[in-house]
């Protein structure tokens, strides 16, 4: 059983990181053309919405969501979405597709240092210099004047670095206090539209609304494959949270890397400097000493029901639906 529980998260894990991965140059092509961020998160979302919404139709399932999970949605929806590709893509008109691939490798260190403050993990003398390494790797992309492309745009590494703390937090909360019997389709889902409701004013008040009508070219085209494969990324990560742990959840970040950094310079032509290619070496052993071997919870600490594609997640999931009548016999 555990050697099949492994073999699931793994496999969600690498399919989650590749689709990840492949994210980051297809927004540095969404914003080539000077889209902003408002706009492009707001048709994100309406896509993302638009997808799931048809395969929970064709699935016949039927939602469970009422006023009891906003708090639940708007985490999400806040720190899941809005804030964190606010940052992304405003960083990504500035910095090569392959750095911001290297700077959401943080999502593990961040997500550690959140959990050590809520004593949901436990602190290991190896864990601090894997964060030693994660910060020395950020100093080597934003100090020697040779290892961006650009010298002045050091500031947009730690503007695209708050990204990370928003998935660490948002990890860290769905792993406290669950999705309150969620599936992570429906989570997902009602997120998005209602981080839609939240972005549109804010797209149309900025400016940045961006007119579907208009001529599409690349930009577009990569928003819609960027949406499609946010939705099977960003379902994965939040079942994976409540499968296996934000930790061993956050370990997709070896994988976004990897894919992101080897896109990048397939589909974009990028080239690096030595100095990043040391920061890739240094933040990938800082990622091993962070992550520690992951503990995949038992059947018997999990609950029944499912949170989506992948079958039965833990309480920290579907903590409600463990308790219900119907199936407090598997949950016990």
């Amino acid at each position: 059983m555990a050697q099949t529980k492994t073999a699931v998260a793994a496999s969600a894990l690498l399919l989650m990181g590749v689709c990840w991965g492949l994210t980051m140059p297809l927004t540095k092509i969404a914003v080539s053309t000077g889209h902003g961020h408002f706009g492009l998160i707001f048709w994100q979302l309406v896509l993302v919405s638009g997808y799931l919404g048809a395969a929970m139709a064709l699935g016949g399932r039927r939602p469970r969501v009422g006023r009891r999970h906003l708090v639940a949605l708007l985490v999400i929806a806040g720190f899941g979405t809005i804030i964190p590709n606010s940052f992304s893509y405003i960083a990504a008109g500035h910095l090569p597709s392959g750095v911001m691939s290297i700077v959401i490798s943080l999502v593990p260190m961040s997500t550690l240092l959140l959990a050590l403050a809520w004593r949901s993990e436990t602190f290991e003398p190896l864990r601090l210099l894997g964060l030693v390494c994660g910060l020395v790797a950020v100093v080597l992309l934003v100090a020697p004047e040779a290892s961006l492309p650009n010298p002045a745009a050091w500031p947009f590494v730690f503007v695209s670095a708050l990204a990370t703390l928003c998935y660490g937090f948002e990890a860290n909360w769905v792993a406290r206090f669950g999705l309150g019997g969620m599936g992570a389709v429906e989570a997902l889902l009602f997120s998005s539209i209602l981080g839609a409701v939240i972005t549109l004013p804010l797209a149309l008040g900025s400016g940045q609304f961006i007119a579907p009508t208009g001529p599409w070219a690349e930009p577009e085209w990569a928003l819609v494959a960027l949406a499609a494969l946010h939705a099977v990324a960003y379902t994965g990560y939040i079942w994976l949270v409540g499968y296996a742990g934000p930790v061993f959840a956050a370990q997709v970040s070896y994988v976004v890397t990897l894919v992101g950094v080897g896109a990048a310079m397939v589909v974009l032509g990028e080239r690096y400097s030595g100095w990043i290619w040391a920061a890739l070496g240094l933040m990938l052993v800082g990622l091993a000493l962070v992550t520690p071997r992951p503990r995949l919870p038992e059947r018997g600490d999990a609950g029944a029901a499912s949170t989506g594609p992948l079958p039965s997640p833990p309480r920290g999931i579907a903590a409600d639906d463990a308790h219900s009548p119907e199936n407090r016999s598997h949950a016990d």
